[in-house]
């Protein structure tokens, strides 16, 4: 009899993950050749406010494990009915034989690939001596973020939180501060831009939050959110102002809108996107120069990036940690 998928749940997601070699596993992935990917993204908008979502991301490493990530997006769950936002599963087959092998709880793991997505490019972008982090949105992920940049920066010592409803910042500003940081949520993105060397924004965002005006030199730009072309976190001057950098080329310029609007317009030139993550990580490309200028990199997830992390995942259910 064949033998059914092992279902692995979100609290052996956490138990078997962590930042540091979470980071090191995908920079090792990235100085591989690239997976077969592809996205589909299904929206559905009966009622004012932010349309429902359906992302399939299929991805496939001949030879190796083919993976379907299945993510549904309600922005009405918190308020309407007390759940989260996001919920995800991944369907893992086995590279040779096609043979499925493990559904993974990827709400769990989409922390974990999402914020160790950012914070490898932060270990190639943002300066070494980064102290200040300014986090826009306190949603589920920033604290995945706080955490994940904090173990490729381990200086950064201070955090300035801003979110449009402020008792959220100060939740998590709190939960910061009995860990030992200096954590304070302010009351404007500003305020937090203002002297911060790293800036994260993780908003579902549909106009800019973060003034390219606000960013101090020798500062990095994460953008996580801004996922579909009618979403965008930053406006035209961190654009222009920045040596930007993306995750991958395929699951941004065009569906991303942080990089799709300005590149619509005329704002930015596809030659403007310098480098992505296998670029940065075989060396191809350089990443930050000197200590004095502003760099962007645009996170858009991707399913190649899902089937890294499972890989990494199952790696670690079956060596038994």
């Amino acid at each position: 009899m064949e033998k059914l998928p092992v279902f692995v749940d979100g609290q052996t997601v956490h138990r078997l993950c962590d930042f540091p070699s979470l980071v090191a596993h995908l920079e090792a992935e990235h100085r591989r050749a690239p997976p077969l990917v592809d996205r589909l993204l299904l929206e559905h908008e009966e009622r004012s406010g932010e349309p429902d979502g359906f992302l399939i991301w299929p991805a496939w490493d001949p030879g190796r494990m083919l993976s379907v990530k299945l993510v549904t997006s309600f922005p009405a769950n918190p308020s309407r009915h007390g759940l989260p936002t996001v919920h995800a599963l991944c369907l893992l087959f086995d590279g040779r034989t096609g043979r499925p092998t493990h559904i993974v709880d990827a709400t769990a793991a989409t922390f974990w690939k999402t914020a160790a997505d950012s914070a490898l490019a932060v270990r190639y972008l943002a300066r070494e001596d980064s102290r200040s982090l300014a986090v826009l949105g306190a949603g589920a992920l920033a604290p995945w973020l706080i955490a994940a940049h904090r173990a490729v920066r381990p200086g950064i010592a201070r955090v300035r939180i801003w979110n449009r409803t402020k008792g959220k910042a100060e939740t998590l500003a709190e939960r910061l501060r009995q860990d030992g940081l200096d954590a304070e949520a302010v009351a404007t993105a500003e305020k937090a831009v203002r002297d911060a060397d790293i800036v994260t924004c993780a908003t579902g965002a549909r106009s800019p939050i973060l003034h390219g005006s606000w960013l101090r030199p020798g500062s990095h730009v994460d953008l996580v959110g801004g996922f579909a072309p009618a979403m965008r976190e930053a406006d035209d001057e961190t654009m222009r102002r920045a040596r930007i950098y993306v995750d991958s080329r395929w699951f941004t310029l065009s569906v991303c809108g942080d990089l799709a609007a300005p590149l619509r317009t005329g704002v930015i030139r596809e030659e403007d996107i310098l480098g992505d993550l296998f670029d940065l990580c075989s060396g191809r490309v350089a990443g930050r120069r000197d200590g004095e200028e502003i760099t962007v990199f645009k996170n858009g997830g991707g399913a190649h990036l899902d089937l890294m992390t499972m890989r990494y995942i199952v790696s670690r259910l079956e060596r038994g940690r």
